[in-house]
């Protein structure tokens, strides 16, 4: 499974120094995070340093009024649902990506889609009409289908099982999801929640495409067990869960207070520094910092032997840090087969509650970043995707 970057605001620089690291990848180009000329200028770099970009036009709430999106001259202006069923302006709204696309040189074309509140047959009417469309208009390259659903959406395994039938005759090369978190949690504690997302994930790979997961984190690397493609992520929060508030309000990025955290990830937990600072008094931080065989001395000056939180453990490195694990964890969370990966997932799981207990013991807690509560739930999502996919995926693994 591959690391894809998930563009937000500040990551022109994040990503062309990982993508160097990495000697390739690829980013999800955000309009919401980019006016269209730092759009394509950022495309350029992307593609100078080596990686390889997509377009993302972000039409999830075609109604929406953040100003930069609207800055788009595919947006539409006064939105109503005819507009996608009207042939002309649908043609002229795929013509415009198109466009963008051309302009970025992306490597696949992202077709548009609506976020699903509910599975319904006016959904499915818009994104029929869509993708008729864009078959014609996205014709020199694949195309990826767009499926944002509501955090309501997959709590009911039924619209999950009507989603897959009816994705199977849509003219597409593979898939980008989009799943809300419900609550507007970060890490979702909901079993239900995940089982869907794999199962539903598993399937759309079942029907032979490719799957792209975006806005993820390290929660959702069990979706290599669903045999998807790619997870992407980004820096802050609202680039790693799903949200609409993203995409109707003007966000002043610049002069917020954000925290600055450590992601250790043999605990797959997110840690502050005055909470390292426990580990420095009890003689384990040696213990939370990552395995060589990641890769990452971006996090290094935690390390240095001095109080961690009197060290300048700066934001860009935390981030570099972060993505740079979980690229690392992705490409090694795929094995031979379908039980091998399973199995892995279970020793994560498990060797994460393990470092998790201990540290608790001293006192380093991860907050509302802590993995303590969520390893069950990722444990019984993992089973209820063995119990619904396991064997039709261990026989169709490849």
């Amino acid at each position: 499974m591959d690391c894809f970057l998930q563009f937000g605001y500040g990551m022109k620089g994040l990503s062309t120094s990982l993508i160097e690291k990495w000697q390739g990848g690829r980013v999800i180009l955000s309009p919401r995070d980019s006016t269209p000329g730092q759009l394509l200028s950022i495309a350029k770099e992307v593609t100078k340093v080596g990686g390889k970009t997509l377009f993302d036009p972000q039409l999830y709430y075609p109604r929406a009024n953040h100003p930069r999106l609207a800055e788009y001259d595919y947006w539409p202006n006064d939105y109503n649902t005819g507009v996608l069923f009207d042939q002309p302006s649908l043609n002229n709204i795929l013509q415009k990506i198109q466009g963008i696309n051309n302009a970025a040189q992306t490597e696949k074309y992202i077709i548009p889609g609506i976020y699903c509140a509910r599975v319904n047959e006016e959904w499915y009417a818009i994104h029929d009409a869509i993708h008729a469309q864009a078959a014609d208009v996205f014709s020199d390259k694949k195309r990826l289908s767009t499926i944002c659903l509501s955090g309501e959406v997959l709590r009911f395994e039924e619209q999950i099982e009507d989603l897959l039938s009816h994705t199977e005759d849509w003219d597409t090369d593979g898939y980008y999801v989009i799943a809300e978190h419900p609550k507007n949690q970060y890490l979702v504690d909901d079993p239900l929640w995940l089982a869907h997302l794999l199962i539903l994930c598993s399937g759309l790979k079942l029907q032979g495409r490719e799957v792209i997961v975006g806005y993820g984190h390290h929660q959702l690397l069990c979706l290599a067990a669903a045999h998807v493609d790619a997870l992407a992520s980004g820096n802050w929060i609202n680039v790693r869960s799903f949200s609409s508030s993203k995409f109707h309000e003007r966000v002043d990025e610049t002069v917020s207070q954000r925290s600055v955290w450590y992601y250790c990830p043999h605990a797959l937990s997110e840690y502050q520094p005055n909470f390292l600072d426990m580990g420095y008094r009890a003689g384990i931080l040696d213990e939370l910092r990552p395995d060589i065989c990641l890769g990452s001395d971006y996090a290094d000056i935690l390390f240095s032997g001095a109080l961690p939180s009197s060290t300048i453990y700066s934001e860009s490195q935390a981030f570099k840090h972060y993505l740079h694990c979980l690229h690392q964890q992705c490409l090694q969370a795929t094995r031979a087969s379908f039980q091998e990966t399973f199995d892995v997932q279970e020793i994560q799981l498990d060797t994460a509650e393990q470092f998790i207990m201990r540290f608790h013991e001293r006192g380093v807690r991860g907050r509302a970043r802590d993995f303590a509560n969520i390893i069950d739930v990722n444990r019984s999502a993992l089973s209820a995707l063995q119990d619904a996919r396991g064997f039709v995926l261990e026989r169709e693994w490849k």
